[in-house]
């Protein structure tokens, strides 16, 4: 995908008057992945809403009524190598997920109240942004984890997001597993604003969103500043560099024979029969 393709594929709102700005993930036909430069796009309209002082709240959504399934891993090493197939050098890792976790660090330090609508799916990368986002409406039968934990292991993603906002004990059981699970399944434990029946969550994160519209502007971003500050001395200390560093390296396993190989299994079989399989290799029947 090009750049201007991935303006399509983006989309931004703003409403000056109720003072929300709405960006939406436009990539129904693959469950709303995005791809680098629907995430550069992503971080262009980011700071153009930064900059928008008539702007007090993001929603954050995906059209069609799916969130994001995440990262598009269809081609894996074009995210690295511009659509070449080789094998990326540990150097262009590592310059690449520096790149991809600023991305992320964006969100999380963006000046603006964010409201995250997740229906269907926030897998991956997605699933980071909605728990990084301020408020979250989620809903109960939202699928919800890391299943690339299952492609590369489990050092994937921001480990230090994950235990802070999961807590240590569902964030290595989602990890070491790849499981996805229903978000009502979470709901007991506090993690997302609202959960609530999937019909209802467009409504309601516009609701949430619109309550937070009516703040001071000033306080909120006096507020948001503040709670990054926080976060950053209790739970963030060294979380850009061991972020990247880390998914570099978990990017770079060697496969033993009885391990599960995304990549090679796709070439030999396709991708939705090598996710087919990823699913039955790791499938335990008495957990099921």
């Amino acid at each position: 995908m090009t750049e201007t393709q991935a303006e399509d594929r983006v989309l931004l709102e703003k409403d000056d008057t109720t003072h929300i700005a709405r960006l939406t993930i436009n990539n129904p036909t693959r469950r709303n992945t995005y791809d680098p430069p629907m995430r550069r796009r992503m971080s262009e309209l980011l700071d153009e809403v930064a900059a928008d002082d008539d702007i007090k709240v993001l929603l954050l959504r995906g059209s069609e009524g799916v969130f994001s399934t995440g990262a598009d891993m269809n081609n894996a090493y074009s995210w690295y190598d511009k659509g070449e197939t080789r094998r990326p050098s540990q150097r262009r890792r590592l310059g690449v997920d520096r790149q991809t976790f600023s991305f992320y660090e964006q969100y999380a330090r963006f000046p603006k109240v964010t409201v995250a609508q997740v229906e269907t799916y926030a897998l991956g990368g997605a699933f980071e942004l909605a728990l990084l986002s301020d408020i979250s409406v989620v809903g109960r039968d939202a699928k919800v984890g890391m299943p690339g934990a299952r492609l590369l292991g489990p050092a994937l993603g921001n480990l230090h997001l994950f235990f802070y906002r999961l807590g240590p004990v569902l964030a290595r059981r989602l990890l070491f597993t790849g499981d996805v699970v229903e978000a009502a399944s979470l709901d007991h434990l506090g993690i997302f604003t609202d959960v609530c029946e999937p019909g209802d969550v467009a409504r309601r994160a516009e609701l949430w969103a619109g309550k937070v519209a009516r703040m001071p502007a000033d306080g909120l971003a006096i507020a948001k500043t503040a709670f990054s500050l926080i976060e950053e001395t209790n739970n963030y200390v060294g979380e850009h560099a061991t972020g990247f560093l880390i998914h570099a390296f978990a990017t770079n396993l060697r496969f033993e024979d009885d391990e599960y190989n995304f990549v090679k299994t796709r070439a030999k079989h396709g991708t939705r029969e090598a996710f087919r399989l990823r699913d039955e290799h790791f499938t335990v029947d008495e957990f099921e």
